[in-house]
């Protein structure tokens, strides 16, 4: 029996399936660390299990894509493109497969249509399955994607996105996959995307027999999650109905919120009559065996609920968001209001806003303007930059109905219908100046961008420029197991640090000795595997604790920039300055856009004026009333 192999076109892997009895398995290995380890399970993790999944005979290793390119950067220093580079040696025949969030890319927002093509192009060049969604199913948004990926004769799995619901019936999504038919042929995947893990085995058993029973021939991928702990009930009903490859992942690491166990789906199946295609069984448990010794390295990173959560079917949170709404709760000091938040006001939300589908960004959406709405006090009082564009129509229409108007007149204020006709719809987002922003990029760094910084850059500008200075001072951390990567508590001088990389090579670590400077900067020394580094640090403040800044309120904020003086309102970024010294501004005019929790909020004019000074740049942290910018007022 043919292993479905990397380099075999839609065609040939269609033709194979469609003629093999059984079903396939695509181990999920991205999602699982987005869902139960908030993306943090390391490349070194990755390569240590990359022989034996090799060896296990999967449809394809889902690796990268949705969150997992920024988090790359931004927590595991490890270049995204690296990371498939590396895992290509030690896999030269599994499928690699990503999700791809349509005009999102691997992003929150949309991307102009030359970015979201020349990323496909760069991405293709590793990537053999596109799993691609829109939150509202909204399937203009994915055309980009889907011409580009099939120009590179990858294999395109366009997704319908599944909730429950009054409105998603069988019906509905047997329409929208011939929405997608008529743009894509028939030469595709199909993926029903079941990300929140959400109805019972019978409902996605009979969504699968309503689109098998229109579209005999259609090969579809059912993807869930195991939050409620029925997933493995629903893969089994999907198999029963006709679905030919399903999602699960390596025990050792299975928690509560991602795909369920790979052998636990074999195992149930089999008593079905049902057998996995290609499969080696051991390697899956060898595969186990090799990261049972790792997990425990990763155990901060696991939620701080544990158990299995069929209030799900109430939330409908995402399994990639659960772990990273409790991680935000404990940040924020609101984790005793996280039932209030799931099940009271989330679900409450999700009904005014539409009933869409909560998976990146609209689960942002949803879960920030729940956690504001209990937060602040009062409903939709503080809404984000990204809940006015989804009430906008900034990401596409809504697909059953709009939110009442006393929702757009609490966001948009009396004269929201006149705001609503005048910039509500689908922007035509204009193709940057690629060159334009390749210099830039040459710029921050001090040297020339290749082709694959550039493409992360353009998505996770200041994110990407910070992580390839690291990279510059530090070198490549890859190598580094979590043992020493995520050890908490800091490393104390004499203390020796041994480790085997992945390729079994032994290093050691010593740490200090130390000497302070004449500048007074401490100057600490390494001997990494007997060469000698040094780095300098800033001592820490002694002594007494450092005054306590003076916290303004809301309220005073908002009088402080009706007189010109334009002050962040909460902790965020700086992600884009849209004015400039000496510029005229009025009411309600944009001044810049800081983004927190992954959301973009415009700050925009409270008065009539010219932009006096501006104290911040892109790329630089705020906290609560940091000045922003002074508008000189009109008198």
């Amino acid at each position: 029996m043919e292993r479905i192999v990397t380099g075999m076109g839609i065609s040939e892997v269609l033709k194979t399936m469609r003629g093999t009895e059984g079903y396939y398995i695509t181990n999920t290995a991205r999602d699982l660390s987005q869902s139960d380890f908030k993306n943090r399970i390391l490349l070194h993790t990755d390569l240590l299990a990359a022989r034996a999944r090799e060896k296990a005979g999967y449809f394809s290793l889902e690796i990268t894509g949705g969150a997992s390119v920024h988090v790359d950067i931004l927590r595991k220093q490890v270049d995204p493109f690296l990371k498939l580079e590396l895992l290509r040696e030690k896999m030269p025949k599994t499928m690699f497969q990503t999700l791809c969030r349509g005009l999102n890319l691997f992003g929150y927002r949309p991307y102009p249509q030359n970015v979201i093509r020349l990323t496909v192009r760069e991405f293709a060049k590793y990537v053999d399955v596109w799993r691609v969604f829109d939150f509202l199913n909204h399937i203009p948004n994915m055309l980009a994607v889907f011409e580009e990926v099939q120009k590179a004769g990858k294999i395109l799995e366009p997704c319908i996105c599944f909730s429950t619901g009054p409105e998603h019936t069988d019906e509905f999504y047997v329409k929208k996959v011939g929405e997608i038919l008529a743009v894509t042929g028939a030469e595709i995947l199909l993926c029903i995307k079941n990300h929140g893990g959400l109805g019972s085995p019978k409902r996605i058993g009979t969504l699968v027999r309503a689109i098998k029973d229109k579209y005999p021939e259609m090969i579809i991928h059912y993807h869930g999650h195991n939050t409620d702990g029925n997933d493995i009930g629903r893969i089994t009903a999907a198999v029963e109905n006709g679905a030919k490859i399903i999602d699960a992942a390596d025990h050792a690491f299975t928690g509560y919120y991602g795909p369920p166990p790979i052998l636990s789906v074999i195992n149930d199946l089999r008593d079905y009559g049902h057998e996995p295609v290609g499969i080696d069984e051991q390697a899956i448990i060898e595969t186990s065996e090799v990261l049972r010794g790792e997990r425990e390295h990763y155990e901060f990173f696991e939620s701080q609920f544990k158990g299995f959560s069929p209030t799900v079917q109430i939330h409908k949170l995402p399994g990639g968001a659960m772990g990273s709404s409790f991680e935000q709760a404990v940040k924020g000091g609101f984790l005793d209001k996280m039932p209030q938040i799931l099940h009271e006001e989330l679900p409450k939300v999700q009904t005014e806003l539409g009933n869409y589908w909560s998976v990146t960004p609209g689960s942002q959406i949803l879960w920030t303007t729940a956690v504001s709405n209990v937060q602040g006090g009062e409903r939709y009082g503080n809404p984000s930059g990204d809940l006015k564009n989804l009430l906008l129509g900034k990401y596409g229409p809504f697909p059953f109905y709009n939110p009442p108007d006393w929702i757009y007149e609490k966001v948009f204020g009396p004269e929201w219908r006149k705001i609503l006709e005048s910039q509500g719809g689908l922007d035509d987002i204009e193709d940057i100046d690629i060159e334009k922003e390749r210099a830039t990029l040459a710029k921050r760094l001090g040297t020339t961008p290749t082709e694959q910084q550039l493409v992360i850059y353009l998505q996770h500008p200041n994110d990407a420029v910070e992580f390839y200075k690291f990279e510059e001072k530090f070198g490549k951390v890859y190598v580094l197991p979590p043992a020493i990567f995520l050890r908490r508590g800091g490393f104390k001088l004499g203390e020796n640090l041994k480790f085997r990389d992945h390729f079994g090579k032994e290093h050691i670590i010593e740490i200090g000795p130390k000497e302070k400077s004449e500048a007074g900067e401490w100057n600490v020394y390494l001997n990494v595997d007997h060469h000698e580094r040094v780095y300098l640090f800033k001592e820490k403040t002694q002594g007494g604790a450092a005054p306590q800044e003076e916290v303004l309120s809301k309220e005073e904020l908002l009088d402080l920039a009706k007189v010109g003086d334009v002050r962040s309102t909460f902790k965020a970024n700086v992600c884009e300055i849209c004015v400039e010294v000496g510029q005229e501004v009025k009411v309600g005019d944009k001044l810049a856009v800081i983004e927190a929790m992954k959301m973009q909020t415009p700050v925009e004019s409270l008065a009539n004026g010219k932009v006096e000074k501006i104290f911040t740049e892109v790329g630089q942290p705020l906290k609560v009333g940091d000045k922003i910018m002074k508008v000189a007022v009109a008198d």
